[in-house]
């Protein structure tokens, strides 16, 4: 048995003196941040996955990562966003809750501010969900706004691990190249959160586009095809059109053991990223501010101290935000 408990004996959302921010008091944010200023926020969605699978998967995902890195590591982890962005050809389908794009990108920017002004100038956003193409787009939009020393990351699971999706032709586990709530996705979520799924239920859907293969790539861009998935209109069917079970692909044929290797990979490299972070920055520190900001000296001074520190200044005074 490895150092990861896969699957995890549940979750800790609700869990008291354990990894959430919001179990938190103050007084143990304060202690948290004098030894770890890194927070991970999971940001998923509420998405039909099919008969068999819960409408948070995209959000348990990287909630049930997140709490044994943040263990491991002693940092700290967000509560999740719980409903994200979608592509138009999600649209319509129920049991998928979209929000607005520029409501989405608005809300990110509010949350990176919010924790940045407690002292969680370090931030992880790790990505659960298909909107790997707009979670930047809210990063940069904080830092052009606030223009304040951070280091923020967007880590997609999927793509931290690229070779561990491999289809059998290509020596690895799996019958089918990942799409969405499929063979891969519903694996990964066996081996994270098994009790909230029911296989017994599962229904099988046969993927199909309007072009040959090789032109369009699928979920996660992992084939590396000249159009991303999220690249195009028009390439292939809308969901509630093509696929009103929820399902695009063979979700029977997942299984836990597939993605035991998967998993074991994206938590070694969140440990990694976390060490590597807090290792080379260690609680209060950043890369100079002179280098990632183009505020005043002075205006940088205030705004970098602690909360209630004599002189300091808290971000949304400083920014145009509001």
């Amino acid at each position: 048995m490895g150092k990861w408990q896969i699957p995890p004996t549940g979750g800790q959302m609700e869990k008291p003196d354990g990894v959430y921010y919001q179990t938190l008091t103050t007084k143990q944010i304060e202690e948290r941040l004098k030894k770890n200023d890194l927070i991970i926020i999971p940001v998923g969605s509420t998405e039909n996955h099919g008969p068999n699978a819960p409408t948070g998967e995209d959000t348990f995902l990287v909630t049930r990562m997140a709490e044994q890195v943040a263990e491991a590591t002693g940092c700290t982890v967000a509560e999740p966003i719980w409903y994200g962005f979608h592509p138009y050809h999600h649209i319509g389908m129920p049991g998928t809750v979209p929000v607005q794009d520029d409501a989405f990108v608005n809300l990110l920017v509010s949350v990176i501010a919010g924790f940045w002004n407690t002292g969680f100038r370090k931030q992880v956003l790790l990505n659960g969900h298909g909107q790997e193409f707009v979670i930047p787009v809210a990063i940069h939009k904080f830092a052009k706004i606030f223009q304040v020393p951070a280091m923020i990351f967007n880590v997609n699971w999927y793509h931290a691990v690229q070779d561990k999706f491999k289809t059998k032709e290509q020596g690895g586990p799996y019958e089918t190249p990942f799409i969405h709530a499929d063979e891969v996705e519903t694996s990964w979520s066996l081996a994270l959160f098994p009790e909230f799924c029911r296989q017994e239920w599962a229904v099988d859907t046969k993927p199909r586009g309007y072009l040959p293969e090789g032109h369009i790539d699928k979920a996660g861009n992992l084939l590396h095809h000249a159009i991303a998935w999220y690249g195009h209109v028009g390439g292939g069917p809308i969901e509630i059109a093509a696929y009103p079970e929820g399902v695009v692909g063979k979700c029977s044929a997942a299984s836990a053991d597939k993605a035991q290797a998967g998993v074991e990979g994206i938590l070694d490299y969140l440990e990694k990223l976390v060490q590597d972070v807090m290792t080379a920055y260690p609680a209060g520190k950043l890369p100079p501010a002179n280098e990632l900001s183009q505020r005043s000296p002075e205006e940088l001074e205030a705004l970098l101290k602690r909360p209630f520190e004599k002189g300091w200044k808290n971000l949304f005074a400083a920014g145009n935000m509001w």
